[in-house]
């Protein structure tokens, strides 16, 4: 007599395979209907599980979300060109910091989660916090670490590489953001003289002068 072959708990790549797809079907779902008109069950038949199997892991769409909005912006990283830039060439890494900032602003996937998360951050507040401190920490890092390494160098002055790093970012990456929610977007060229106008204004502030030291305003 044959025996129906038992399923049992699923593998721990089984679970991992579940969880992506979920996530991605969520995802795609928040997207296309925002976080107001999308519903488990559609979730549910976008990640092709049942509701129950949904409403084991997460309770209610408020949970989903919570869980999907950071997931979604680490994972919609967008890596800058592999441009070969001289060590010591502060303005052109500073560029291409620039460039894939504000590349990864105007993505319209990550336009529409900032939006989702601005519509939604009088109820839910934690949305709002995870979208603006998972599109600007890798970035942020990365800035921190090559003003601290040239200001050790002393080719710029800089007394709080954190704050100036913020301000470099800000400056280079928060109007295309802004647009980029409300669906707009600049033309390339003038994209790229904001850019260029801005570096060169940042460069301006940090460099050396003689009346200027470490530790001075």
């Amino acid at each position: 007599m044959t025996h129906p072959a038992r399923t049992g708990r699923p593998t721990r790549t089984g679970s991992a395979e579940l969880e992506q797809r979920l996530r991605q079907a969520a995802f795609e779902v928040f997207c296309d209907r925002g976080f107001e008109a999308a519903s488990m069950e559609e979730i549910a038949r976008a990640a092709n599980i049942t509701k129950r199997t949904l409403y084991a892991k997460y309770p209610d769409k408020h949970a989903l979300f919570t869980k999907i909005l950071p997931w979604a912006m680490s994972s919609l990283q967008w890596d800058p060109p592999l441009v070969a830039v001289p060590e010591g060439d502060l303005r052109g890494e500073l560029m291409m910091i620039a460039q894939a900032a504000v590349a990864r602003a105007v993505d319209p996937s990550i336009a529409q989660l900032i939006r989702m998360a601005m519509s939604e951050a009088r109820r839910f507040p934690e949305f709002a916090h995870a979208a603006h401190s998972m599109a600007w920490s890798p970035r942020l890092r990365s800035v921190i670490e090559l003003l601290e390494r040239h200001a050790r160098a002393g080719t710029i002055v800089v007394d709080d590489p954190e704050l100036a790093a913020e301000q470099f970012l800000a400056m280079v990456a928060g109007f295309p953001s802004m647009l980029a929610v409300f669906d707009l977007r600049r033309d390339t060229d003038v994209e790229q003289r904001h850019i260029e106008h801005a570096v060169e204004l940042f460069l301006a502030g940090v460099e050396p002068r003689p009346e200027r030291a470490p530790g001075r305003r």
